[in-house]
């Protein structure tokens, strides 16, 4: 197997794994974020402290930044997936280059 084939062979399980992140985030998401509107575990402590809007809000962020990064590793997934395919190519294309030259 040539370095090329080895590399876009590492490329395509690198983007698969990042491609399958969203799946294995998607339901502790969605309980973190079903949490942060019922903070009653707090109790009165929550209460006397005024604690329980601002962890709400800091919940809701952390939510936000999860899809963030989602969004990111997806894009990143994709752009490993294209530079795969790329030296895939290129290595079909050396190969015939290199039986033009012997034949």
């Amino acid at each position: 197997m040539s370095d090329l084939k080895k590399e876009a062979a590492s490329l395509h399980k690198a983007a698969s794994g990042l491609r399958s992140v969203g799946h294995h985030t998607a339901k502790p998401l969605q309980e973190f974020k079903a949490e942060s509107h019922d903070l009653d575990a707090l109790g009165a402590l929550g209460s006397l402290l005024g604690a329980k809007e601002e962890i709400r809000e800091g919940m809701t962020t952390l939510a936000k930044l999860t899809h963030a990064l989602e969004d990111e590793w997806e894009t990143e997934a994709k752009f490993m997936g294209d530079v795969s395919d790329a030296f895939d190519l290129l290595d079909v294309l050396l190969a015939a280059q290199a039986r033009a030259k012997k034949g």
